[in-house]
């Protein structure tokens, strides 16, 4: 029990660094302690260095993802767009920003990839956009007659079209590589560049040629394939609680909670993917000279090594390979902005991504940035 004693001087009041055993931590760089105040801590030592130690080390970032939704055609359209409306170009304060889309995949919803867009936000300086797509993460579905990989595209420009983003880094997973596929193609000029994500453009992934499907196969021809497709889901499963897994499951859990509910309106997506063959349009892509990123999960046994060097090989873009599953991502969401910042190939990516964006940047805007 501590006594006050009345002679005793008054505490002079602390700064914002503290002394820990002869080192001094210096006071954070993030929010000031009159934010902190606001966010409900205390505007003390203790708070700041808080705040460093969530920044600094366990790499939290400042910036958010703000939900938000538009209509279209009536139905209503869900999606999130980072909160750094600060955020300006590769040429400095003055130029316009670099814009990013990261697309979900199928059964999953915008909110799932929250964590990893609020850090490519805060790592890149980039402004990200996440939209759920329709049927998934709280939009309404599309009618079963206009479910097509064009619908879905459309519905992205849409978005694009709503927070009036410039030309857009399509980042793109499973299912919603297929559809940064598509927009690329549809719309060259509003695209700088495609990191396709254990995609689904090839037609290979639905190739199933585990122990299940040899042993089901001479039984059950038609089903042999679904069952190692369900298989596949549940072996990939522990993969999402490497890490922090309660910040996963957390993430995680919204998304799946609403697409339960619309189960059966999302079929007719998930028929349609089983006939998807882009090929024709990764060529094109080739052709028009956009900037094309292949990552892959090297333990992903849904679409597997074989569709990544299938890829490969159309797009002219060598198979970068992730540790982790399919949704490598979801669990890592720190490993994005780590292949994009410390390794060759997205070191090169960006650089190209850059070189595009002044291609397609009002002239203007550099020639304000510069002076």
């Amino acid at each position: 029990m501590a006594v006050r004693f009345f002679g005793s001087k008054a505490t002079p009041p602390r700064d914002d660094s503290l002394q820990i055993s002869g080192a001094i931590v210096a006071p954070s760089d993030g929010p000031s302690p009159v934010e902190l105040v606001d966010a409900g801590r205390a505007p003390h030592g203790l708070g700041v260095v808080r705040d460093q130690y969530e920044r600094k080390i366990r790499k939290s970032p400042t910036i958010r993802m703000v939900p938000s939704s538009v209509m279209v055609e009536g139905r209503r359209l869900r999606f999130a767009v980072s909160d750094n409306v600060g955020a300006y170009g590769p040429d400095g304060p003055g130029s316009p920003p670099i814009w990013a889309v990261n697309i979900h995949g199928y059964f999953a919803g915008g909110g799932m990839y929250w964590r990893e867009s609020a850090r490519l936000a805060e790592q890149l300086g980039w402004r990200v956009i996440n939209p759920s797509l329709p049927g998934f993460g709280g939009s309404d579905p599309l009618d079963w007659s206009d479910v097509s990989m064009e619908s879905l595209a459309n519905q992205v420009m849409a978005i694009v079209h709503k927070v009036d983003a410039g030309p857009v880094v399509l980042l793109g997973h499973s299912m919603g590589g297929a559809v940064a596929v598509q927009f690329a193609h549809d719309h060259p000029r509003r695209t700088l560049g495609v990191i396709y994500r254990d995609g689904i453009s090839t037609p290979s992934w639905k190739e199933r040629h585990g122990v299940l499907p040899k042993m089901l196969s001479p039984l059950l021809p038609d089903v042999a394939p679904m069952v190692d497709m369900i298989a596949a889901v549940v072996f990939d499963l522990p993969d999402l609680f490497i890490g922090r897994m309660y910040s996963t499951v957390r993430a995680v859990l919204p998304d799946m909670r609403q697409n339960i509910r619309t189960m059966t309106q999302t079929m007719p997506v998930g028929s349609m993917l089983m006939g998807v063959d882009q090929r024709s349009e990764v060529r094109h892509l080739v052709a028009q000279q956009i900037p094309i990123l292949n990552e892959w999960g090297c333990f992903d046994r849904i679409t597997p090594g074989s569709t990544a060097l299938e890829f490969a090989s159309i797009a002219r873009s060598p198979v970068l390979w992730v540790p982790g599953g399919h949704s490598w991502m979801l669990a890592r969401p720190q490993g994005q902005s780590d292949i994009l910042t410390h390794l060759v190939q997205g070191v090169a990516f960006r650089a190209q991504v850059y070189d595009r964006w002044r291609q397609l940047t009002p002239r203007e805007y550099t020639l304000r940035a510069v002076n």
